[in-house]
């Protein structure tokens, strides 16, 4: 048996394991993440010829396989909103940017200083790295697909999707700050006034703006095309979604912005220009399939780091800060900030509880270790956010679908709405 030719046959195994199980575990305590993740140990527990999955040596290619997992992920997240965009209607979205996101940031932080010891900049580097919610493996609580009614959108599922559309990119500012400071002179600020210039400031405008041209010319190609034979939605191509998001992720990464942004408004805007339109549900239903094959390997991947011996680092120390973030820190901070917000009692405890890690902090963590030394072993890094992201999997993936369907039946069936990939265009 070669190593190439097993590889092959796992990836088809994953790809079917994609398929089959979702519709399985609907109604199950289970996601796909934990059976992927679960498959990838036993898999790599047998005495079968595979590549190590480590992610120090192979630091590129988890990097970039993870970004293109992520901006996948994103464009799925920005089609399947129904609700316009607005400053009450996005409330909660902007508390879990603007205040939780900030706050779990420097908590975190905090934690792993005072618990760890390490530098201050390998502290705001995990901060950074485990506070954003994951758009890809949060999709048990996310927006389902483009539906043809706004009020479709209850107020946890639309909370969690735009927070975890837009906090991956909101929260590269922190990451930066975090590789600035490795790099910079011990006990020098100089750097802060190009951070707030550069890093927050331009990128994110660049970010919005740049998603929003893009949004808007793929929008009149899309639908309102004079000719009929370049307005793409009357020939209802899905991998449209995937030049939507590579145009949009690599345009604006060319000028400076912030990519994951940009892909994220990029769908929203193109939602937005034809928002009854049966097309919008074609390029969902692609994105998704191709956001969950690649979800699957990449869980069957990180599995298989965690079978090999990749939480050997972990100190008790280092397990302490993963459950301080998602047992207290991000519940609390997510509690407190939606005070007298759209959200009532129930829903801000779910919309606190399900802050999910996963595919983006892998990817944080890859770009952060390939641009600065932080004066820790890449290993224990890993492992600190390896086994956080396993936490999360874990215990989010076996209480989504319960708590999920109680509070749904707590306040009574959503409104009936048809998807629009079935919808006549």
């Amino acid at each position: 048996m070669t190593t190439p030719d097993l590889l092959f046959a796992l990836a088809g195994a994953g790809a079917l394991l994609a398929a089959i199980m979702p519709p399985l575990l609907r109604k199950r305590p289970f996601s796909l993440p934990l059976v992927c993740l679960l498959g990838g140990m036993l898999v790599y527990l047998l005495p079968l010829p595979l590549p190590e999955p480590d992610p120090v040596a192979n630091r590129g290619a988890v990097e970039h396989i993870a970004e293109i997992c992520v901006v996948i992920s994103l464009m799925g997240a920005g089609l399947a909103i129904n609700r316009v965009i607005g400053r009450r209607r996005w409330s909660s979205t902007w508390r879990l940017l603007g205040l939780a996101m900030p706050l779990t940031v420097g908590a975190v932080a905090v934690a792993v200083w005072g618990l760890l010891g390490w530098p201050i900049a390998a502290a705001l580097l995990i901060g950074a790295v485990l506070s954003p919610t994951d758009p890809v493996l949060a999709s048990d609580v996310q927006v389902g697909e483009p539906v043809d009614s706004e009020k479709a959108d209850d107020e946890v599922r639309f909370a969690l999707t735009s927070e975890a559309g837009l906090n991956d990119g909101a929260g590269f500012p922190f990451v930066y700050a975090a590789i600035t400071m490795a790099l910079a002179t011990a006990g020098t600020f100089g750097w802060v006034g190009e951070w707030v210039l550069v890093d927050v400031l331009y990128k994110i405008g660049a970010g919005i703006v740049g998603g929003l041209l893009i949004g808007r010319l793929l929008g009149r190609l899309f639908f309102h095309a004079r000719t009929e034979k370049v307005r793409l939605a009357e020939h209802r191509d899905g991998f449209v979604a995937l030049a939507a998001t590579f145009l949009a992720y690599g345009a604006t990464e060319l000028v400076g912005g912030y990519g994951f942004i940009a892909v994220f408004v990029t769908a929203c805007t193109v939602r937005n220009a034809e928002r009854g339109h049966g097309y919008n549900g074609v390029l969902h239903g692609f994105v998704e399939q191709v956001e969950r094959l690649l979800t699957a390997w990449l869980l069957l991947l990180l599995g298989g780091f965690i079978a090999t011996g990749g939480l050997a680092a972990l100190t008790w120390r280092g397990a302490a800060v993963g459950l301080l973030l998602v047992l207290v820190i991000r519940p609390v901070v997510g509690w407190l900030v939606q005070a007298r917000g759209c959200a009532d009692r129930r829903e801000r405890a779910v919309i606190a509880f399900f802050g999910i890690r996963g595919i983006g902090s892998i990817y944080y963590l890859a770009y952060a270790l390939g641009h600065a030394d932080f004066g820790v072993l890449p290993e224990e890094l890993w492992a600190v956010v390896g086994f956080t992201v396993l936490l999360s999997v874990a215990l989010h993936g076996t209480t989504a679908t319960p708590i999920m369907r109680r509070l749904d039946r707590m306040r009574g069936a959503a409104p009936e709405a048809t998807p629009l990939a079935t919808a006549d265009a």
